[in-house]
């Protein structure tokens, strides 16, 4: 799910091209009344629901100074609020078929930056929500974890970071740099965050629960 219906049709078209099965829901999770339709669709489409993953947010690098009051709650309505809604929304089919929930945090929420602060708050806010609902999935039989990228390359992170929209900007170079200079073997890929996800969820990952896991090619360096 996500807000673009033409991106979502491309992407599912992609995997059952591909010979999966992939449905999508277009949807802006700062309506607090989207969970309800996530979960029921997703519910009505698969007879239950297994598998939860947040994974949306609407952050940006910005200086703390120059961050308006409607970065702040727009940030924190998709990044924190929409993943309470979503757990709630979907925790009585999750603990009926034991099922679990991946939130995507990010690692600005253990070393945030002057220019991250709206990343690092969200994210850590978020990576607490994980710790608590862990807690709950203990006696509910529903597992809790989260994952903490580092610099992954997406469309958005080659614009921003790669510099993709400047002439003359190789933006792969770019983010090869970015990479060198926080200390990490490479940027990521999208089919790196996807990897662990399928691993925590396997029968392999069974027993993490309130894990908070960074996946950021070794940029982060505290404890």
């Amino acid at each position: 799910m996500a807000r673009n219906a033409a991106t979502l049709e491309r992407v599912a078209a992609g995997i059952q091209a591909s010979g999966g099965c992939a449905d999508h829901l277009a949807v802006d999770l700062a309506d607090r009344r989207a969970a309800d339709d996530i979960v029921s669709a997703a519910t009505r489409k698969l007879h239950g629901l297994d598998i939860l993953v947040n994974c949306a947010s609407l952050t940006r690098n910005e200086n703390f100074f120059q961050l308006t009051d409607d970065s702040w709650q727009a940030a924190f309505d998709v990044k924190c609020s929409a993943p309470s809604v979503c757990a709630r929304a979907a925790w009585p089919a999750l603990k009926a078929g034991r099922g679990s929930i991946v939130n995507i945090c990010g690692i600005g929420g253990r070393t945030p930056l002057a220019q991250t602060a709206l990343t690092g708050a969200s994210s850590a806010a978020l990576m607490a929500i994980t710790k608590s609902l862990a807690q709950s999935g203990v006696e509910d039989g529903v597992q809790v974890n989260a994952i903490n990228p580092g610099l992954i390359r997406t469309p958005r992170i080659e614009r921003t970071v790669g510099g993709a929209d400047v002439v003359g900007v190789d933006p792969t170079a770019a983010l090869e740099r970015s990479s060198q200079r926080a200390g990490a073997i490479r940027p990521g890929r999208p089919e790196d965050v996807a990897s662990l996800v399928a691993y925590i969820i396997s029968a392999a990952g069974e027993f993490l629960q309130g894990a908070i896991m960074d996946l950021d090619g070794g940029a982060t360096k505290g404890l």
